[in-house]
């Protein structure tokens, strides 16, 4: 919340409330600092909800640690059921090898989260509770998924993959590198690891 914002917000408290609202010109400076500093992280909009909440069951006056306290219990909740994954084909501008972006958009995804701009991924409430124990115990029934057979066919191809050092004697479909090159990002950064898509193009004389 902005220092400007906390004149409005204790005007609209006392209208409930004229016990919150200093009349001293210079104990109001005072108080208007104090609360300010208190709700720094507290959206105006946010404080105003919890000031209504709080007269609905309550007589005595709201403290701006009343509220500075439901903020941070909500947002503490937003972030426990956000699940914290980032989905990348949300952000197509982002390069796939950049990862400091990377770590840039997840933190922007969860300050979102955290102050209520977006609301929590809670995809793990899918895969947990009671119901995921029941799942897990019907896909036991069921068996494997991959019949023997199948298996059996696949095993000796995945044992005859070359070492993965081969991938430097072959160019990169994807960044271009040529042979015994590092594979780069967009902006011309060398990568550590070549992509996907070299190491595949490396295994295609094996198989």
């Amino acid at each position: 919340m902005n220092p400007s914002e906390v004149p409005q917000l204790l005007a609209q408290i006392a209208l409930a409330d004229p016990r919150v609202r200093r009349t001293d010109h210079i104990e109001l400076r005072a108080q208007i600092h104090m609360w300010a500093g208190i709700l720094a992280d507290v959206p105006y909009d946010a404080a105003i909800r919890y000031a209504q909440q709080h007269y609905e069951r309550a007589t005595y006056p709201i403290l701006p640690a009343d509220i500075a306290t439901r903020w941070h219990a909500d947002v503490r909740d937003r972030l426990t059921r956000h699940t914290g994954t980032f989905e990348p084909l949300k952000h197509p501008q982002l390069d796939p090898d950049d990862e400091a972006g990377y770590r840039r958009a997840l933190a922007a995804e969860r300050h979102a989260v955290a102050t209520g701009m977006q609301q929590p991924d809670t995809t793990r409430a899918i895969t947990a509770g009671p119901a995921a124990a029941e799942v897990t115990r019907r896909l036991e029934q069921l068996g494997a998924y991959m019949p023997q057979h199948v298996r059996d066919a696949l095993t000796p191809r995945t044992s005859e993959q070359p070492p993965s050092p081969t991938w430097r004697a072959v160019p990169c479909p994807y960044c271009r590198a040529e042979p015994r090159r590092p594979c780069t990002t967009a902006t011309g950064r060398r990568l550590t690891h070549p992509h996907p898509s070299r190491i595949d193009t490396a295994a295609q004389p094996a198989a």
